[in-house]
């Protein structure tokens, strides 16, 4: 009876792990909804009136890749794999292109070997420094991720070291309150480097596994940005050592290729580790994710398809190109 009941008790958690992601692949594919017809749709549309292939199609397929901000390098390289492709496989049939590039998508991305998980591991400290120009929503995807890691057990602290911007402070401690975790601020104007030390003597303090910076995205002036987070990343190796540190940047997908112009210069300025991708379910322009991977080679760590506080959910190759696929 007991090994009965043990085993009722597997199943039933196994049934419960895959009814949340099917719930999460869902919720995605919802908020991918208008890449998906800006793509999937109108190659679909493409090879459903294709009676051949050949390099007319192939050129309106590479449009289409373009239209939805997949990048011309990333673009052109994907158009030239999947003809090599059709040449080895005698393909002749349109239909099965579709198909044919989804594989291709995917053996790409699982070829860059990117790491989408944040370096988190137990016993270990972690700083997070956000960086982003303003408006991307970066304010907003630091009280979600707080919220996320708050909810897998971890406690997490927030420093609110843009003091450039006029109500940054104030926004960052509604979204501590919405999430519930503590914040550290000082008044508007302060060195944000000395905002992050007390963030770091606070967390100490109080044992916190990790402690989520927000920073200014002065972007117009780089050498100040330069100076500045140069500057937060000395007091950091200097008082907490044996942190694990990332840098990750706010991205929004709405601006399409003008993400990837930011993401460019933020590189050029400071080491990126990772992004944060949002307002994925706002655009049409979701292919910025493949030109952040697989011409910059920055993982995507989380991608935002909504206004809630789960909306920021975890990135995956497989489960992204599925969703946008259908």
């Amino acid at each position: 009876m007991f090994n009965f009941l043990g085993k009722k008790k597997e199943e039933n958690e196994a049934e419960e792990i895959t009814e949340k992601k099917q719930s999460f692949f869902e919720r995605l594919k919802k908020g991918l909804v208008n890449t998906r017809n800006n793509l999937s749709s109108k190659i679909d549309n493409l090879l459903s009136m294709s009676t051949k292939i050949d390099e007319e199609l192939f050129e309106e397929l590479e449009y289409i890749l373009v239209s939805a901000d997949i990048g011309a390098n990333v673009t052109m390289e994907l158009i030239d794999d999947l003809k090599e492709i059709v040449k080895k496989e005698k393909i002749t049939e349109p239909s099965l292109i579709k198909d044919k590039l989804i594989e291709l998508m995917n053996s790409k991305l699982a070829s860059k070997e990117l790491n989408h998980d944040f370096n988190i591991i137990d016993g270990i400290p972690t700083i997070i420094l956000v960086v982003g120009v303003n408006g991307v929503g970066k304010t907003t995807s630091i009280g979600k991720l707080a919220n996320k890691f708050k909810s897998k057990g971890k406690n997490v602290m927030l420093v609110a070291a843009d003091t450039f911007r006029a109500a940054a402070t104030e926004q960052l401690t509604e979204w501590a309150n919405r999430s519930d975790v503590p914040i550290i601020s000082n008044e508007e104007g302060a060195d944000p480097a000395s905002v992050v030390y007390d963030g770091i003597q606070s967390a100490k303090s109080k044992n916190i596994d990790i402690l989520i910076c927000d920073t200014a995205g002065r972007l117009h002036n780089k050498k100040n940005l330069m100076n500045e987070l140069n500057k937060i990343a000395r007091v950091i190796d200097r008082e907490y050592p044996e942190a694990n540190k990332e840098v990750t940047l706010v991205l929004d997908a709405t601006t399409g290729q003008n993400a990837i112009v930011q993401a460019k210069e933020f590189r050029d300025t400071a080491n990126i580790d990772s992004v944060i991708l949002t307002k994925l379910d706002g655009t049409a322009k979701g292919g910025v994710v493949f030109t952040i991977q697989l011409e910059m080679e920055i993982p995507v760590k989380q991608i935002g398809i909504g206004e809630q506080i789960d909306d920021l959910q975890d990135y995956n190759d497989e489960d992204f190109v599925n969703a946008i696929f259908n």
